[in-house]
Order: C-alpha cells, then sequence, then structure tokens
C-alpha cells in the first residue's frame, strides 16, 4: 500500500522543481509562448484559492489543507485498500495539496505558470501549475470511481 505514497511524492517533487524554475529563471509577469497561442510558461502568483479567490486568507488554507491531507490519509488506510483507482486518485490529491501548501508556507504565495487557450471557444484558462493539474487528475479519477464503484454495488444487490 505504502508504494502509493511515492505518486504522492513524485508529484510534489515535479510540482516544486517546475515552481522552482519559474522562480528562478523568470520575472513575474513574464511570458513564453511555446505554442502560440494555446500554451505558455507565464510567470504568476497568487495568494488566494483557485482563481484567486479568496486572497490572503493563509490561516483559512492552512486550516482546510491540513484537514483535507487527514481526510486523505484516513481514506487512504481505512477505506482504499484493494481498490488502486481510489489509491491514485487520493495520492494525486494528497501529492497536489502538499505541493500547493509547500507554496504557502515558505512563500506566502502559490506559484503557477502553466497559460492555455482553449481554441474553437477562444477561453483563456486560468494559470495553473502542477499541483492544480494534479488535484484536477485526482477529483476526476475519484469521480469515475465512485461512478464504477455505484455500478459494481448495484450490480450485488440485484445477484
Amino acid at each position: 500500500m505504502y508504494k502509493y505514497y511515492g505518486l504522492a511524492a513524485f508529484v510534489v517533487i515535479i510540482d516544486q522543481l517546475t515552481k522552482w524554475s519559474i522562480v528562478k529563471n523568470m520575472q513575474l509577469g513574464e511570458s513564453i509562448m511555446l505554442w502560440d497561442p494555446y500554451f505558455g510558461l507565464l510567470s504568476h502568483r497568487n495568494r488566494g484559492a483557485a482563481w484567486g479567490m479568496l486572497q490572503g486568507q493563509f490561516w483559512l488554507f492552512a486550516i482546510v489543507t491540513v484537514a483535507v491531507i487527514i481526510g486523505i490519509l484516513y481514506y487512504f488506510h481505512k477505506e482504499a485498500k484493494g481498490k488502486p483507482l481510489f489509491q491514485v486518485s487520493l495520492m494525486f490529491l494528497l501529492g497536489g495539496a502538499i505541493g500547493n501548501f509547500i507554496d504557502r508556507v515558505f512563500r506566502g504565495e502559490v506559484v503557477d505558470f502553466v497559460n492555455v487557450l482553449i481554441p474553437v471557444i477562444n477561453y483563456d484558462f486560468p494559470i495553473f501549475n502542477i499541483a492544480d493539474a494534479a488535484l484536477t487528475i485526482g477529483v476526476v479519477m475519484l469521480i469515475i470511481y465512485m461512478l464504477f464503484e455505484e455500478k459494481l454495488n448495484q450490480k450485488k444487490v440485484k445477484q
């Protein structure tokens, strides 16, 4: 079961290395287009939650993050045994939560840098980072797991 912690550690390491690289090599507000105009790097800082909400609420984020981490660890050890999709989704959530928490504690803000323009609808997606992506992937996987688990339970009830 502990092998899954390696996934969370990998997310944290990649997240922190990419953020460190952005802080070290780019000025705040500097942009580097990698696939113009759809994908690029933009050095940005966020003192709030997703999409910049609740700016400057460090203690709120600290309390919520610690509670979320405790919840993830509880579910991982008590409910996820033998359920690989559930375990992996929780480790993506754990890695993402820890990655952004490290930023808040040591920088006082989260380093964001992935800048995406969604073609067709021409939507400039909010700037994000590896931890944010891991959180999103974890939530999507968790939803898939919950839908899959519900269908399995329905089949068991019918039998």
